[in-house]
């Protein structure tokens, strides 16, 4: 399992290339070569990068489901929608199709942040935004999801 961390800015270029910031390529070193997944997320307005590893462990969950069931159906073709297979070329760079920077109103100005194992591709504004509107309710969802005494953070 990849355990990211960090929250870098970057920018795109043109084209929709961003520069992978060192500090994740240093940490993806070991699945690089793997290539990665980039999909819509399903919560906010941003766009998640699977190492093809951890993208294959979602997939074996989501295969369990039965798809003669209509509501399992329409989650799987809502989950895949957009999903491209991308690669970090040999400049370090990584392209963002068309259709996922519309998704995420990607313009210039990019944050990558970890979520775990995957990493988030932001718009700038919007991550700040979403971090912002975050901020007020933080503790309470703090609490609720890491305070279960059930849980062992140590």
């Amino acid at each position: 399992m990849v355990n990211l961390i960090g929250t870098y800015e970057c920018k795109a270029d043109v084209k929709g290339r961003l520069m992978m910031p060192s500090a994740f390529k240093k940490q993806l070193a070991d699945v690089m070569q793997e290539g990665f997944v980039l999909k819509r997320s399903v919560f906010q307005p941003c766009l998640e990068l699977y190492p093809m590893s951890e993208w294959n462990a979602v997939m074996a969950n989501v295969n369990k489901l039965n798809r003669f069931r209509k509501k399992n159906n329409d989650f799987i073709r809502r989950f895949t929608a957009g999903v491209k297979r991308v690669e970090v070329d040999a400049a370090g760079r990584l392209l963002i199709p068309k259709d996922l920077v519309g998704f995420a109103n990607i313009k210039k100005e990019l944050v990558l942040a970890s979520a775990v194992n995957i990493l988030e591709i932001w718009d700038k504004q919007k991550y700040e935004q979403a971090i912002d509107d975050a901020t007020v309710d933080f503790a309470e969802l703090a609490e609720e999801v890491m305070g279960n005494d059930e849980t062992d953070v140590s």
